[in-house]
């Protein structure tokens, strides 16, 4: 194995991202943010949320009473947040605050019902970047199984 890739691949890592972080590097808060950690960050590459689900959620109030299920769309939210920090941590503090627009979501599919109880583990490998746009493919999964996938790009402004 080449050494240098290695210890290069070391030097892009960056520590596990814990809530009160997220919340400086993206301006999401309840009852938006999905996500309260963010491991195996790659910068510039990829990166891993966990969203612990809980009946406390307010969907959960109407999706569905009788059969909770977290609503599909909430993942894909998900995703775009742990995208999100991923951008603001390879970009630097400069980045942090600033908004992520969703310009796209493609091949969005959903493969099994996620419940209160379950942990959610994203998976987001950057696919490209071009100027301020960023192309992601996101992968939610519960318990190591996939559970909703998605390819989505997002565009980063400064509305400030």
């Amino acid at each position: 194995m080449d050494v240098t890739a290695e210890s290069n691949t070391q030097d892009n890592r960056m520590a596990d991202i814990d809530v009160m972080r997220i919340m400086e590097m993206i301006p999401h808060r309840y009852p938006i943010l999905m996500i309260e950690r963010v491991i195996d960050i790659v910068l510039g590459e990829s990166a891993v949320g966990v969203k612990n689900v809980s009946i406390n959620e307010p969907y959960f109030q109407g999706h569905f009473p009788s059969r909770p299920v977290m609503p599909g769309v909430l993942i894909i939210e998900a995703m775009a947040q742990t995208s999100a920090v991923l951008v603001v941590g390879t970009l630097g503090k400069e980045a942090e605050g600033k908004l992520v627009y969703f310009m796209t979501v493609d091949e969005a599919r959903f493969r099994r019902p996620v419940t209160p109880g379950d942990t959610i583990h994203i998976h987001v490998s950057k696919q490209r970047k071009r100027a301020n746009v960023w192309k992601f493919k996101g992968e939610a999964k519960v318990n190591g199984v996939l559970v909703a996938e998605a390819v989505y790009s997002a565009m980063i402004l400064d509305e400030k």
